[in-house]
């Protein structure tokens, strides 16, 4: 079976309780993977008590150590905090958070592990740690060394892949270039083929309501999307669009397309999250190593509640497992 490393995330929010969930409220992940979680052993007590489980923590320095044994999660222990905090963002637990993920970075890249599964950190902490990444996705890309990169979004037959990721909406348009669209077609093309999808039907959503109607509403489909679109065509890529946006995910929905092209973040994730906040999960595209997430943040209003769900979790780590064996 496939060693997934799986990083703890924000220690103030629902990450341990959500690895935990997934694998002793599951009898089928027990079964399907050899999971190494890295974080910090005061908050994996702290969830255990919390759950109630009759669960031991087995603290090794490297995968080959670990035993994969019943009963028992194997954990890298970071030892990076000595007290945290419930439920709010910390500039400790920006910094804890950060730890987790070089360390599985370092661990994919070294084949240690066959992908890590990345548990929410919080965007407010990293910044109060004075680390200057606004998310996982370009943190991922800088320590992998990876220029061209995209977040996809994949929830049950919808799969969205961004153009734009954390940008403020007024400065999306001129992010919408040639280069940035076509890297973005291209890259959706490998996300297929990394989930077993040989030939893919892409579809672009245009920026502009009605993809800018012929220029009446917006002329970057007209300069740097259409262009690029026939450019992709060339090459053997095959995509369709611009397609107004408000159509666009209905039509994946029904299955008549395997990915959309988004232009900037929420247009993709808003219909995905409608539709399957408990089970979508978040990819980065074009690392050298397999990396997915649960597609929710730290949720610190019912974090150490034992409120949280594994739903998205779970389909974190099937889809990391899947995409291993594509």
């Amino acid at each position: 079976m496939k060693k997934i490393a799986i990083t703890m995330g924000d220690p103030a929010g629902i990450g341990a309780e959500v690895i935990l969930k997934a694998f002793f409220q599951s009898k089928e992940m027990q079964n399907i993977c050899r999971p190494v979680v890295i974080g910090d052993r005061i908050v994996m007590e702290e969830a255990i008590h919390l759950l109630d489980l009759s669960v031991k923590l087995n603290f090794i320095r490297h995968p080959d150590e670990a035993k994969f044994t019943s009963g028992y999660i194997d954990m890298i222990d970071m030892a990076a905090l000595n007290e945290f905090e419930k439920g709010k963002p910390t500039a400790e637990g920006g910094r804890a958070c950060a730890d987790y993920i070089r360390k599985a970075v370092g661990l994919a890249l070294s084949k240690q592990v066959d992908a890590m599964v990345t548990a929410p950190i919080s965007k407010e902490a990293l910044k109060m740690a004075g680390l200057k990444w606004p998310g996982h996705t370009e943190m991922l890309a800088e320590l992998t060394g990876t220029k061209n990169y995209a977040m996809m979004l994949v929830g049950g037959p919808l799969r969205v892949i961004l153009v734009t990721i954390h940008a403020a909406l007024r400065d999306v348009p001129a992010l919408v270039t040639k280069e940035n669209v076509l890297k973005t077609i291209r890259l959706a093309r490998k996300a297929c083929g990394m989930l077993g999808l040989k030939h893919p039907r892409i579809a672009v959503a245009g920026l502009n309501p009605h993809a800018g109607e012929t220029g009446i509403f917006g002329d970057e489909e007209i300069k740097e999307i259409i262009p690029v679109i026939e450019a992709a065509g060339r090459e053997g890529i095959r995509v369709t669009g611009p397609f107004p946006p408000d159509i666009i995910f209905h039509k994946a929905y029904k299955g008549e397309i395997d990915i959309v092209v988004c232009m900037y973040h929420d247009q993709g994730l808003i219909p995905l999250k409608m539709l399957f906040f408990d089970k979508g999960v978040n990819v980065t595209v074009g690392l050298p190593i397999i990396r997915t997430s649960p597609d929710h943040g730290t949720a610190y209003d019912i974090a150490w509640s034992g409120k949280a769900d594994p739903s998205s979790m779970i389909e974190a780590i099937k889809l990391a497992l899947r995409m291993g064996l594509a």
